[in-house]
């Protein structure tokens, strides 16, 4: 026991313990021939040297250099390896790939763009703007005009289970807001829009949402896919039922200078389509004075004709107001041309699209040129002209068709379309021919929506504005009545596809911002109010009408 005393560990002797026999472990034997007297010896070891730095030695290991040192050269060439390597991925490869490629002279402002033929490109990794499922006999197609148009953008809608909510989709963006503007029941809700079976899909359901009783679907294209004249279809299978009304659903287009849904966007812009500047660009169509006075009671119950606040960026903008361009004197709006707008002729019962060109500003009660050849229907028993020609914020060129009862639910599906052209160097060519079940329904021509002397307006333009698709599922008392005993919930609008064509040789006019209608930088300086739908005026929004040098003088 005496060799552990006053330890915990059973450790060797200490140097001095074991010489001085002092006091706490019993000493080895010096005589032993199994165990040495130390545990360690007193040698110096072979890497002691680095522990006892020289410094003469040591500057002058500093100071020695070797020109043909083979390590050397290896570790420099390694280095230069390397940085030449991160500087040609970095550097050179970018510079090498932008001068080893053609220069595209005519680019689109969209994904996938346009190429200087007029061919949409198809880029690896990113959506075309034609889908692959298209069949091939749907590429070409010749026009009422006769002439042949080539497809340009097409959406078969095949992949299930997409979305649309903000960033998941090039093309197409679900709206997220009530649409008030139309008095509309429900909030469109990003979730209401998919596709499922082949089918995009936009469904209405009975729910409780933002003080809300109804729940549905809106996508648009809104400043990501635009066209400029062409031929729009849409393969439609209609909801709920062709005897019961109050769905209202519908695939139209609009001018990219609003935003549907976003109030401050197109105040003082929809539904103008107007070049002049004159008293149509007044607010309520009159002059300071009241004048013309027809235009105090030319409404088809004897009141004001319009309360448009007027036309915010006219022909008759001053000098330096703010305006999209393409200069001043140029009027912009935001025209709509409806695809289809469902609804049911409770008479007979059956279902109907109304098929319509939203304009401003307005002729007297509303009128147009309603007879062949200004405007043209084409068969009389199933197309007639709508009663509903307008009011105080809309004038409404519009006639309606009956449709198929079985293109409902699923089972069936219709064709719907128009086909418009306008040019702003020959505005007298511009027309609209819509299309129904596949056929030609009706036409509109520039000669039914032309100078109107009684309220003192001139021509209005078959649209010149780039335009968006709109698809959506609304519900709302100001267009239909419901048959809420007989509406079934949650109710389906199923778009099979959505095709655009353009004349061929057409060049340019698949764009939201194209030259001679911009669009881009006025959007940018006004992003708030293309950005918050809770605006509703352009005032409430930061932003102010350009002073209009016939009304205010510049």
């Amino acid at each position: 026991a005496g060799l552990y005393n006053g330890s915990r560990f059973s450790a060797a002797p200490s140097e001095v313990s074991s010489l001085t026999g002092s006091n706490g472990e019993k000493a080895f034997s010096s005589n032993t021939s199994t165990v040495p007297q130390y545990l360690w010896d007193k040698d110096p070891d072979l890497d002691d040297a680095l522990h006892s730095p020289d410094p003469v030695r040591d500057a002058k290991m500093d100071r020695s250099f070797t020109l043909f040192s083979a390590r050397g050269w290896l570790n420099a060439g390694a280095l230069v390896i390397l940085v030449v390597g991160l500087m040609t991925l970095f550097a050179g490869y970018p510079i090498i790939v932008f001068y080893a490629k053609d220069t595209v002279t005519t680019s689109g402002f969209n994904l996938g763009g346009i190429n200087g033929s007029g061919q949409i490109p198809d880029l690896p990794g990113l959506p075309s703007l034609i889908d692959s499922d298209t069949p091939s006999d749907a590429y070409t197609r010749t026009g009422q005009d006769g002439k042949k148009y080539n497809l340009v953008f097409s959406d078969e809608f095949n992949t299930d289970g997409r979305t649309f909510y903000p960033g998941d989709d090039p093309y197409w963006e679900a709206a997220d807001l009530h649409y008030w503007p139309t008095g509309d029941l429900e909030w469109y809700d990003p979730s209401g829009a998919t596709t499922e079976n082949g089918k995009l899909v936009l469904t209405i359901t009975m729910e409780d949402i933002h003080d809300l009783n109804f729940k549905s679907g809106m996508i648009t294209s809104w400043n990501k896919f635009c066209f400029m004249t062409g031929y729009v279809e849409v393969s439609v299978s209609m909801p709920g039922s062709s005897t019961v009304p109050g769905f209202w659903p519908g695939a139209w287009t609009m001018g990219n200078l609003g935003r549907a849904g976003y109030g401050a966007t197109t105040e003082g812009m929809w539904p103008y389509s107007y070049d002049s500047c004159d008293v149509g660009t007044f607010p309520n169509q009159t002059s300071a004075d009241g004048e013309p006075a027809a235009a105090l009671t030319g409404s088809t119950f004897g009141g004001t004709l319009s309360f448009l606040p007027g036309q915010r960026v006219s022909a008759c903008t001053c000098s330096g107001g703010d305006h999209p361009g393409p200069s001043v004197n140029v009027g912009r709006g935001v025209p709509e041309i409806d695809i289809l707008e469902h609804q049911i002729e409770t008479s007979i019962p059956q279902g109907e699209v109304s098929q319509s060109f939203q304009i401003a500003p307005f002729s007297y009660q509303y009128s147009f040129g309603n007879t062949t050849p200004d405007t043209i229907v084409t068969d009389p028993s199933i197309t007639t002209f709508n009663s509903y020609k307008g009011g105080t914020y809309q004038q409404a060129v519009s006639a309606l068709t009956l449709i198929d009862p079985t293109h409902y639910n699923d089972v069936a599906y219709g064709t719907y379309g128009y086909e418009w052209w306008s040019d702003p160097d020959n505005r007298d060519d511009g027309y609209i021919q819509w299309y129904s079940g596949g056929t030609e329904s009706w036409q509109v021509t520039s000669a039914a929506v032309g100078p109107d002397s009684t309220v003192e307006v001139g021509q209005r333009l078959i649209p010149e504005e780039p335009m968006y698709l709109i698809l959506n599922l609304g519900l709302s008392p100001s267009f239909q009545p419901a048959d809420y005993k007989h509406l079934q919930f949650p109710a389906k609008m199923y778009i099979d596809y959505v095709r655009v064509y353009q004349r061929a040789g057409t060049k340019g006019a698949v764009t939201c911002n194209p030259s001679t209608r911009p669009t881009q930088d006025y959007i940018n300086n006004h992003i708030e109010a293309y950005t918050n739908a809770n605006w509703t005026t352009w005032s409430a929004a930061g932003f102010d009408f350009p002073l209009n040098s016939k009304y205010h003088g510049c």
